[in-house]
């Protein structure tokens, strides 16, 4: 079987002699040898690029097989053809490759497995590195391609669901709550699904003219994990939308795998909008449905969640409009009674009553202060007199009042013995009334028991 792929073109004689130790000028006019490594090339002595693209064939010449995980996101048979050719893309960077088999190690490795290589499938390939010199192009030669097993996958997801447990990204309290009632609602779903359809209708029929903005994506596929994270973030970025839901139908396991990718999962958590997963049926459970701040089970059941039913609210509001009017009747009843109550008391009928009342309470304790405060005045005044007969009986001037007299000496002193003057001395008299200035004309011995 003959190789229909693109043959490399043999370095043409003309370049043989591009790396000697001497030789080549670097351009028309000038004797300058071409720089022996790409670190010695200057702006004035650089590489020609067939030189470059040798070198790089010389380096990935060097380059063993190599076993690479990836994608087949384009595979287009060519019946008759001895080469196949396909693009295999990384599983979770936008990053694609060429890659060529021959047809017959391709029908071998098929029957050896008993699985097609199709479009989207996840596989691992043994493939050698090939540089295109003229294209300046590179490829990889495979002689095995090995599908990746479901087992496998899912085995790679429990790890990555442990390792997003232990970054707390599926932890309760980071989840957002959904709102009661969101102005608008982003619907990431496939092309024409049915989910599309379960989600818009059932909502509206709850809330009818609810906004949706819809991204239709892939679901499935080598572009899912693209497509959906993109119109998360879109949708995210849009101040309008209150809620994301991610709809998609029932499907195989390896359908679903996009949404368990960690991309994916990550853009998702990092969303400020809360998102609801409504991803395959009630025993699916990608790790965008732990992620997300509510897993519904259905694209219906996301559609009943993420609004609340117009009947139900509308009756709701009427019931509790009938209980605010019972209890306000109950109350105006009630307030009723106790002002009938008030009314019946004998005050309301002649209101002057309880006025005369009070009225005579007043005068019979102004009297009682009147008596008490009269009595405390007698006794006070009869202290006050009995004080004062007592003050003038023990007087100095009520001595005097008597008859008595004090007699002072000139120099001021009291005179209390006959003494303390000899005759012929004046002396004062202070008397009750007045004064008087006398002489002495003699005096008596005072009695010898007597004080002098």
């Amino acid at each position: 079987m003959t190789d229909s792929s693109p043959r490399r073109t043999p370095s043409p004689p003309a370049q043989a002699p591009l790396n000697p130790p001497a030789a080549q000028p670097a351009g028309p006019g000038t004797s300058r040898p071409l720089a022996r490594l790409a670190r010695e090339t200057t702006p004035e002595n650089p590489w020609p690029l067939r030189l470059l693209s040798t070198k790089i064939d010389e380096y990935v010449n060097k380059m063993t097989f190599v076993w690479v995980e990836g994608q087949i996101v384009q595979f287009n048979r060519r019946p008759g053809s001895g080469m196949q050719y396909l693009t295999l893309r990384d599983a979770d960077a936008d990053m694609s490759m060429s890659l060529s088999v021959f047809t017959r190690e391709l029908a071998a490795i098929e029957r050896a497995t008993g699985v097609q290589v199709t479009e989207g499938s996840r596989v691992v390939v043994h493939a050698k590195p090939r540089f295109w010199t003229k294209r300046g192009s590179l490829e990889l030669r495979a002689d095995d391609i090995r599908p990746v097993g479901i087992g496998d996958l899912l085995a790679r997801i429990e790890q990555l669901r442990r390792i997003l447990a232990a970054e707390g990204l599926f932890d309760a309290e980071r989840k957002h709550p959904l709102p009661f009632l969101p102005r608008k609602v982003g619907l990431v779903c496939g092309r024409n699904a049915k989910a599309k359809d379960d989600v818009v209708v059932n909502a509206r029929l709850r809330w009818p003219g609810l906004p949706f903005e819809i991204r239709e994506v892939a679901v499935q596929g080598a572009q899912a994990v693209r497509e959906v994270t993109a119109a998360i973030r879109e949708l995210d970025a849009d101040p309008s939308v209150d809620v994301i839901v991610v709809a998609r139908g029932g499907g195989a396991v390896e359908d679903l795998l996009p949404f368990s990718d960690e991309g994916l999962v990550r853009a998702a958590a990092a969303a400020r909008t809360p998102i609801v997963s409504a991803i395959g049926h009630e025993t699916d459970c990608p790790l965008l449905d732990l992620v997300a701040d509510y897993r519904a089970s259905t694209p219906t059941d996301a559609a009943r969640r993420i609004v609340p039913d117009l009947a139900e609210e509308t009756m709701g509001l009427d019931q509790a409009r009938e209980r605010m009017r019972t209890v306000l009747r109950s109350r105006l009843d009630a307030e009723q009674r106790g002002l009938d109550q008030v009314l019946a008391r004998p005050v309301m009928a002649d209101p002057t009553l309880i006025v005369r009342d009070r009225v005579a309470e007043l005068e019979q304790a102004r009297e009682r202060m009147r008596r008490a405060l009269s009595a405390t005045l007698s006794l006070a005044d009869a202290d006050l007199r009995a004080d004062h007969a007592r003050l003038r009986a023990l007087s100095p001037q009520g001595v005097l009042d008597r008859g008595y007299a004090i007699l002072r000496s000139p120099g001021g002193g009291i005179i209390t013995s006959a003494r303390q003057v000899k005759k012929g001395d004046l002396i004062e008299g202070v008397l009750a009334s007045g004064r008087l200035v006398a002489q002495v004309v003699g005096t008596t011995k005072p009695v010898s028991n007597a004080p002098e």
